[in-house]
């Protein structure tokens, strides 16, 4: 029985592959060219790179005159790392210190972020949360967690001494309150 002619480029690549047992390295630095390859028969634009301002290095130390009451929260103090301004908005990192005690009726309200990334890490103290899918969940020195873009969630407690370290992309975003 003849062999039949593969009838695409991927095809050929493949059977080429297939054929000789070739040495790993050849193997993958074929298999490298293939990935790189662009796709056969493709409506679709070649993707591009985003073309971004130079990223410049941030540094920060601790110092308590750096926290400010002008953020999102009125019973938060936020601490600016300086990646938002580094990144050129790329990113924004702040550490928030949350004013005790608690008043539950202030800070419970539910509320989702139009974003694409966020993740908290408690530095010090607890906070106990809400978020959709999850339900509550008591955060402690140490943990860290992830809430996807618009997820509704809240704060129902957290302790007098509370820290937390948040990453969020893009720097700029909307924050939605729900009614409750």
């Amino acid at each position: 029985m003849a062999k039949q002619k593969p009838t695409s480029r991927a095809a050929s690549r493949s059977a080429a592959l297939k054929k000789s047992p070739a040495p790993k390295t050849a193997v993958k630095s074929a298999a490298r060219k293939i990935i790189a390859a662009k796709p056969i028969n493709s409506k679709a634009p070649p993707q591009t790179a985003v073309k971004r301002p130079k990223q410049r290095i941030a540094i920060s130390h601790h110092r308590e005159e750096d926290f400010k009451a002008d953020g999102l929260r009125a019973y938060a103090h936020y601490r600016d790392l300086g990646i938002a301004a580094a990144t050129h908005g790329l990113a924004q990192a702040h550490v928030i210190r949350l004013i005790g005690p608690c008043n539950p009726a202030e800070v419970s309200k539910l509320h989702f972020h139009d974003l694409e990334f966020q993740m908290v890490y408690v530095l010090k103290g607890w906070v106990k949360t809400y978020m959709e899918g999850q339900g509550e969940t008591l955060m402690k020195e140490g943990s860290a967690w992830t809430q996807p873009p618009r997820i509704k969630h809240l704060i129902l407690d957290y302790s007098d001494d509370v820290e937390l370290l948040e990453v969020i992309l893009p720097a700029e975003f909307k924050t939605v309150e729900l009614a409750s």
